[in-house]
């Protein structure tokens, strides 16, 4: 009797001990916004399998995983409008499609949606290429509502198109949508009708975040124009951190880092600055230029991982490690991917890598050098970033949306 209550008490601490595998990823870099996962993957030998794949539509908008379902955003093809696909996330079959007409949108680098839906409380929220706001039953994907916000805040769209994620928080929808007295607005979730516009900033292609500070709840956006802190409440400019990209193309999301945050683009290099002053600038390098990779902090955070690029040919990335007390670049990697690579945090500390010829590794942070696990070609070309949730790691290229095993 005495064994087996050992037993049962040792099984109960590996319990405790066990890292979760059943967060979802409702959202743009996941539950968090940041890019971090509470799984964790251990090296594999070979290639992980794929455990289903699917045709996906045109589009650079990121997977989401809720509720055991997988969503995706595309172009319908031939037609002027936008669809939200729902999938079973362990089969892949689809469970419903909801197309919605748009707006014309052409670019050269795609015509489909860029910014990744948003799951909360039965409702999937989308924001489209040209503008178009709209909201889903998660059920069944029933329009619960739609606002066109380029026509209704009187806002020109972005060359490459509309690209802010949308952000729940504190009971507000939040986007980036660049018109007068409307640089960033906030709806209600139940409604779509308008709860405040701030500032006249034009739009970026980056996503806003939720930063909770004593004083109370903040919104803070990379705009055209820099960094923007806003009171949640009522949308109203507590400070503003000028970093104006020359191409107006910042499209990274900030990184909180404590009481501090880090913004970057392509041309305007990248700045720490202290959220609690006002954001002062603590240090600013032009070396930390990111084109449209999100940085990722190491668990400790002693290190920043930083996906730098650059616009001009021979166009490439490099990977480079960065301690953020100083903007100090610790180590570089090139040559990583071409412009883009995602960067994703899991429970142990460890990262994933998706590069965007298709590559996937599998890396162990360390301030001294880069350290890679393993590594496998996983899908086609992609700027996409992946989900990860329950052991599978969900991933669209330009052609398919794939379900992998990584268990």
């Amino acid at each position: 009797m005495r064994h087996i209550a050992t037993l049962a008490a040792l099984g109960f601490l590996i319990g405790l001990i066990e890292p979760a595998h059943s967060a979802d990823w409702p959202a743009w870099l996941g539950p968090t916004r940041d890019g971090a996962s509470t799984e964790t993957v251990r090296p594999w030998q070979g290639k992980p399998p794929i455990l289903w794949r699917v045709p996906a539509g045109e589009g650079h908008s990121s997977p989401v995983v809720a509720d055991g379902k997988v969503l995706v955003f595309s172009k319908v093809k031939d037609l002027e409008a936008e669809e939200l696909t729902c999938l079973d996330a362990a089969t892949g079959k689809k469970l419903w499609s909801t197309p919605d007409p748009r707006p014309l949108f052409t670019n050269q680098f795609g015509n489909g949606p860029r910014a990744t839906p948003l799951v909360a409380d039965g409702t999937v929220y989308t924001h489209g290429a040209s503008g178009i706001v709209v909201a889903r039953e998660l059920a069944s994907g029933k329009i619960l509502w739609r606002v066109d916000s380029l026509k209704e805040f009187n806002s020109k769209n972005l060359f490459f198109g509309a690209s802010s994620s949308p952000l729940l928080a504190g009971g507000k929808l939040i986007l980036l949508v660049g018109g007068q007295n409307a640089g960033i607005v906030a709806l209600d979730p139940g409604s779509g009708k308008t709860l405040w516009t701030a500032t006249d900033d034009r739009s970026s292609y980056s996503s806003p975040i939720h930063w909770k500070s004593a004083e109370g709840d903040r919104v803070l956006a990379l705009t055209g124009k820099g960094l923007a802190c806003l009171n949640l409440a009522d949308g109203k400019r507590l400070w503003h951190y000028d970093l104006v990209d020359q191409l107006n193309e910042s499209s990274t999301t900030p990184i909180v880092l404590g009481s501090r945050a880090f913004v970057s683009s392509v041309t305007a290099g990248g700045a720490l600055v202290d959220l609690v002053n006002q954001g002062k600038q603590l240090w600013k390098s032009a070396v930390l230029n990111c084109y449209f990779s999100t940085p990722c902090p190491t668990a400790d955070g002693k290190a920043l991982m930083i996906v730098t690029g650059r616009i001009l040919p021979p166009v490439s990335c490099t990977l480079r490690c960065v301690d953020p007390e100083t903007g100090k670049v610790l180590w570089s990697r090139q040559k990583t991917g071409q412009y883009h690579a995602a960067l994703l945090r899991l429970a142990d500390g460890r990262m994933l890598l998706h590069e965007d010829t298709g590559e996937l590794a599998l890396l162990e942070p360390d301030m001294k050098a880069y350290k890679e696990l393993c590594r496998s070609r996983i899908s086609g070309p992609t700027w996409s970033h992946p989900a990860l949730a329950n052991g599978r790691l969900y991933l669209r290229d330009e052609k398919e949306l794939f379900c992998v095993e990584l268990k």
